[in-house]
């Protein structure tokens, strides 16, 4: 009996002990499963997580789009509903068109936006922050005037008349205006005073972005020119029988004045990424201010002459009287002279 127990004991004893050295050379293969297995979990939940986040970025997108494509809406319905009209502008009548009053909605925004921007330039410069905390101020900067263009580019493919007449801008900006902005060579002279010290380096770029600028300027000109005269042409030489033929084929000849506007424009933004290029980050944060605060005194200046008083009015009568009577005089006595 006692044998047969205690064989019994062992036998239970090694039964008990084999699962055991089974287990051990497992256990370790077990546990690098389990941390691979916890390893794919995790990265499961994170991408998971990551596609929660754009998901939901993306809906708040959506979102804040419809909600500002209500307001646009909105706006627009009231400005018809009051009569929006503007002298030479927009649709036959005189009244502006829809895509016209939405790019002005969308430009007065993107002007209160660039205060916001000018105001944190200008305390960054102040402020003499490290190059790498003022070189994501002046990147945004620029990415402001990146949207600008996008705007002016939806709005050609609706109403380039109302871009390329400038009737978005201000009285005193329209004067400077070139294929419905600023003219690259232009703005570039008028900073290269303003940016002392420039390296010889620098003011070589400077100069040789001005002149391929300048360049590129007289080619769009040319071509505007020559697309004037082939539309004078082909209005000109219509007959009352073949009239409509003539103002389909002037209607198509319109629609080049989009691709020159958008030259224009993608002239202008190359510009002013080259000019950020050239410079450094100080350098160019002061570039920037400078261009922002020209406008800013063009369109103080436009302000300033829709408010000057009666007098002055009268007075600038006065000498405009005066200034014809003295074209009148002198285109008389260069006729008496040429009679001579």
């Amino acid at each position: 009996m006692d044998g047969a127990g205690g064989f019994s004991q062992t036998h239970q004893t090694a039964g008990r002990q084999t699962p055991e050295k089974r287990r051990e050379p497992g256990s370790d293969s077990n546990k690098a499963v389990d941390a691979k297995t916890l390893r794919r979990l995790a990265q499961n939940r994170e991408a998971a997580r990551k596609s929660r986040l754009r998901k939901k970025a993306y809906v708040q997108q959506l979102e804040s789009s419809r909600i500002r494509l209500t307001q646009l809406e909105q706006d627009l319905h009231r400005a018809r509903s009051q009569g929006i009209f503007l002298g030479g502008g927009g649709v036959a009548g005189g009244s502006i068109s829809s895509g016209g009053a939405i790019f002005d909605m969308e430009y007065a925004r993107w002007l209160d936006e660039d205060l916001r921007h000018m105001s944190e330039l200008r305390t960054a410069v102040q402020a003499h922050l490290t190059d790498g905390d003022l070189r994501v101020i002046v990147d945004a900067y620029i990415s402001h005037y990146d949207e600008i263009f996008r705007l002016k580019g939806v709005a050609a493919k609706s109403d380039v008349f109302h871009l390329i007449t400038g009737m978005w801008a201000t009285p005193a900006e329209r004067c400077f205006l070139w294929m419905g902005g600023f003219r690259p060579s232009d703005l570039i002279k008028m900073l290269i005073s303003q940016l002392d010290p420039l390296t010889e380096q620098q003011i070589m770029g400077i100069y040789g972005l001005q002149q391929t600028s300048q360049q590129a300027e007289d080619a769009l000109s040319q071509g505007l020119e020559q697309l004037q005269q082939s539309l004078i042409d082909t209005i000109a030489n219509g007959s009352i029988n073949d009239s409509m033929h003539h103002m389909a084929v002037a209607l198509g000849k319109l629609a080049n004045l989009e691709g020159f506007v958008r030259q224009a424009d993608n002239l202008r933004q190359q510009t002013l990424h080259q000019l950020r290029r050239i410079l450094t980050v100080r350098q160019a944060a002061r570039c920037f201010l400078v261009i922002g605060e020209y406008y800013g005194r063009l369109r103080a200046l436009s302000s300033l002459w829709a408010s000057r008083p009666r007098e002055a009015l009268q007075m600038a009568d006065d000498n405009s009287c005066q200034t014809t009577t003295d074209l009148h005089m002198v285109q008389s006595s260069q006729n008496q002279f040429s009679n001579f």
